[in-house]
């Protein structure tokens, strides 16, 4: 845990976190300061606005009636309980209080006019706790000093609240984001510490390591997930590629120890021509089949690789297969197989007529080889939806279901003893050329035939 913990703390999520928290903060202290200083301006607005309308009241007093009418009116304001937290104070030249229910003159405020808030530290009988005052002070046309004030006290104590609520508010978001951040974080290495943990295991002891699963459906179960088929796929093609090898050692030892068995009797044996020129062919014929497979080899992985469509254009499906046909209908005779094409007249697709030419061979090839001698193969074609299907369809003794996907894999052959003609490329040809034009294959065998799918994108009308 304290391993993964310094992960944590040293990793770039982390760090990323933290940007993100302090970003955030600022933002939260901006606005929590945009909201305590509006507060205490709207607050200090509406103490202003109320010492300026009873300063108002008395200075008119003044006007209409003198210093006496002036006093009178502090005394009825005083009166008024309504205004409990009001503070008046009218003081001679000398700043001697004349009336008011303040008992001297604050000193800071000894200037001709002004606002301040100050301290009241001497006030009379019903004196508030937290004499903090906010007052309008001026001089009168005869000397004398007039006070307007309100206490603030309580404002004071509403904006220090604000104050400590918003310190605690700043310290609990960063409180609670860093502890978020930290476990997000090391949730986020956790995950990725066991996919390294997994590459590590394979690196060492091969591909059979898969990335466990947690089970939440989340995005790192998705990723996990991915990185286990993607190691399938790839354990799938060391498989097929060591097998390929093995197959293709066996298929090219047999035509290459021929040709070295004939040179090495004929290096013993007396010159002839007609011998010699016997085994030349021979060997001529043996190496030519090695080449035939290094070509189909070539050919499947051209198809699979560069992925070439440049030859794409709009084909007739049905005229493929009648070429096909055509083109075994010899062959077929020999075994005494009837060829027919069904289905529809004209089917368009879109595709690289050569290659489908030569994959649709292949199957009917093997439709023939494989088939009941005096049987038939059916090549049908026909619109479904969106879709062209072919399917060619012999009554041979069919492919059973777990071999449906190893027959697509390069030199597999069900004959085990590889004594038959053949070497094993030709469905993998198929199945490049299915991948190439977006076109699955799909195997149908019942034991009395085989019946092969071929579902391809019709062209857009």
């Amino acid at each position: 845990m304290s391993v993964l913990l310094s992960k944590s703390l040293h990793s770039s999520t982390f760090r990323v976190a933290l940007l993100c928290i302090l970003i955030f903060g600022t933002v939260v202290l901006v606005l929590f300061s945009y909201g305590y200083l509006a507060t205490d301006a709207y607050v200090l607005s509406r103490s202003d606005q109320a010492i300026d309308a009873d300063q108002a009241d008395l200075i008119k007093a003044y006007h209409d009636r003198g210093r006496h009418g002036l006093i009178e009116t502090i005394a009825r304001l005083q009166a008024e309980q309504a205004r409990a937290d009001a503070l008046y104070l009218l003081a001679d030249t000398s700043f001697r209080r004349v009336a008011g229910n303040l008992s001297t003159w604050p000193r800071p405020l000894q200037s001709s006019s002004g606002r301040s808030t100050f301290a009241a530290t001497n006030r009379e009988a019903g004196l508030l706790d937290r004499p903090e005052v906010r007052a309008s002070f001026e001089t009168l046309p005869d000397g004398f000093h007039l006070l307007v004030g309100r206490n603030v006290g309580d404002l004071n104590k509403f904006m220090t609240s604000i104050h400590v609520a918003l310190g605690m508010a700043i310290l609990l978001i960063f409180a609670v984001a860093t502890v978020a951040s930290v476990a997000v974080t090391r949730r986020t290495v956790g995950r990725i510490e066991s996919i390294n943990a997994t590459t590590d295991a394979i690196m060492q002891s091969g591909l059979d390591k898969r990335v466990p699963l947690r089970g939440t459906k989340d995005e790192w179960d998705n990723l996990a997930g991915n990185l286990n088929k993607m190691l399938d796929r790839i354990e799938a093609l060391m498989a097929e590629v060591k097998q390929a090898t093995d197959n293709v050692a066996h298929d090219l030892r047999t035509p290459l120890a021929r040709v070295r068995g004939r040179l090495e009797k004929a290096s013993l044996g007396p010159r002839d021509s007609g011998t010699d020129q016997a085994l030349i062919h021979a060997s001529i014929g043996d190496l030519d089949d090695v080449l035939r497979i290094f070509a189909s080899l070539t050919r499947i992985s051209q198809v699979e690789t560069t992925g070439r469509t440049a030859a794409f254009r709009s084909v007739d499906l049905v005229e493929i297969s009648a070429g096909v046909v055509e083109l075994f209908d010899a062959v077929a005779e020999l075994k005494r197989v009837r060829l027919a094409v069904m289905g529809e007249q004209s089917l368009l697709i879109t595709g690289d007529r050569d290659l489908l030419f030569d994959a649709l061979a292949n199957l009917m090839d093997n439709a023939i080889k494989h088939g009941r001698e005096g049987g038939q193969v059916v090549v049908e074609v026909a619109r479904h939806d969106d879709h062209a299907i072919l399917c060619i369809c012999d009554d041979g003794p069919g492919i059973p279901d777990h071999e449906h996907e190893n027959v697509f894999k390069r030199f597999y052959r069900l004959e085990r003893s590889r004594c038959t003609p053949g070497n094993g490329l030709g469905l993998s040809l198929v199945a490049a050329v299915a991948r190439l034009h977006n076109a699955p294959i799909k195997l149908l065998s019942d034991g009395q035939g085989l019946k092969i799918e071929w579902r391809f994108p019709l062209n857009a009308t």
